[in-house]
């Protein structure tokens, strides 16, 4: 690659993966430890690919501290695939057959609609008028039967995550974890049910991690895919189809790179340190730049936000982003759902990258401030 084109990718998933990562992919593409084919060719069934996927499982075992009551499954079908796994597996838990879910932004709100189709779903709190912060705890109406309780770590498109694990009280507590995963250390120990689609924090698309408490196995409904069955797939360690193995491969050598880099709570750090940045040229900007998120309430993964007012000035928001291209810096167009400017600043993204979005953003409203009242 020409030095002069390193290019910084602020992309809300896939995402950025770490560089010292895809040089090894290059190296082993064509023959993988001196086997003399690739992974992308490797059947499923060889003891070659049983210690790819074993490492990943173990590594993640390991940076997450997993209880041994839990299982550790790698599907496919993403996040999304999920919204229905999760009350095909876990709505017959209880005879009610209904399931609570926290609505704080576009995944949250999918999840529940699609729960809808297999149960009684109830929204814990009063309807949000717009996504912007997690609803106080003292406002949720918690149902005794829900067999589940479901919530969104962290909201991508709005940019809202929770700073706290929701006391429900014993039930089971379901988190689609996929945007903020692995970037902070969790007592994994507190929650029924984990997943989260690996492409931001973990590895490229095509991998969903799912982390199960054993006594939640069993469950799922007769109607359920049997491919999105968490016993069936735990029973046959995730190899009861072809899994996306070179999705898996990557994921392996993300988490090693995570462990080398000091693990989730180093990832932890980071994030704080590079979503602040930006946190801070936004708040001292006097309403050149505006983020509509409450402050307790912001991502440290992805900060949206708008130019020139809450609403955003079009023409201002199409230079910064044509301006930001010019220099490298790609994917910054906020959601096709809610327009307006995104950085997504997952683990691989560096502090010099930030630094560089942090430069340029200085610069732009230095230029542009008197075009905005």
């Amino acid at each position: 690659m020409d030095a002069k084109r390193q290019v910084v990718n602020f992309g809300a998933g896939p995402a950025k993966l770490p560089r010292s990562v895809l040089l090894e992919a290059q190296k082993e593409l064509v023959d993988y430890k001196g086997l003399g084919i690739s992974v992308l060719e490797m059947s499923h069934r060889t003891s070659d690919f049983s210690k790819i996927i074993n490492t990943a499982e173990n590594l993640l075992r390991e940076l997450l501290n997993i209880p041994e009551n839990y299982k550790v499954i790698f599907l496919q079908g993403g996040g999304s695939g999920q919204f229905s796994a999760v009350p095909l597996n876990l709505i017959g838990l209880k005879e009610g057959r209904c399931a609570d879910y926290v609505v704080t932004g576009a995944w949250s709100a999918k999840a529940a609609k699609e729960a809808e189709k297999y149960a009684k779903v109830n929204i814990v709190h009063p309807k949000l008028g717009s996504y912007t912060k997690i609803p106080d705890t003292s406002s949720w109406n918690l149902r005794p039967d829900a067999s589940y309780v479901y919530y969104c770590a962290n909201e991508t498109v709005h940019g809202v995550e929770f700073d706290f694990v929701p006391d429900v009280k014993g039930a089971v507590l379901v988190c689609d974890m996929s945007s903020n995963f692995l970037s902070r250390p969790v007592d994994v120990s507190k929650f029924g049910v984990i997943f989260a689609g690996a492409q931001k924090n973990v590895g490229c698309a095509g991998i969903t991690v799912v982390i199960v408490r054993e006594d939640l196995l069993g469950f799922a409904l007769k109607e359920c895919p049997i491919v999105l069955d968490y016993k069936v797939q735990a029973g046959n360690g995730s190899l009861y189809n072809t899994p996306p193995c070179y999705s898996i491969y990557i994921m392996s050598l993300v988490l090693e790179w995570i462990k080398n880099n000091g693990g989730a709570p180093a990832m932890d750090k980071q994030s704080s340190i590079k979503s602040q940045m930006i946190y801070d040229i936004i708040d001292k900007s006097n309403g050149f730049y505006v983020c509509p998120v409450e402050k307790k309430s912001r991502s440290r993964m992805n900060v949206p936000f708008r130019i020139g007012n809450i609403k955003g000035d079009e023409a201002l928001e199409k230079k910064f982003l044509d301006k930001a291209v010019e220099l490298n810096m790609i994917s910054l167009k906020g959601h096709r759902s809610v327009g307006g400017i995104r950085a997504s600043l997952y683990n691989a993204v560096t502090i010099e990258d930030v630094q560089k979005l942090a430069t340029f953003m200085r610069s732009f409203m230095q230029m542009h401030q008197h075009e905005y009242a």
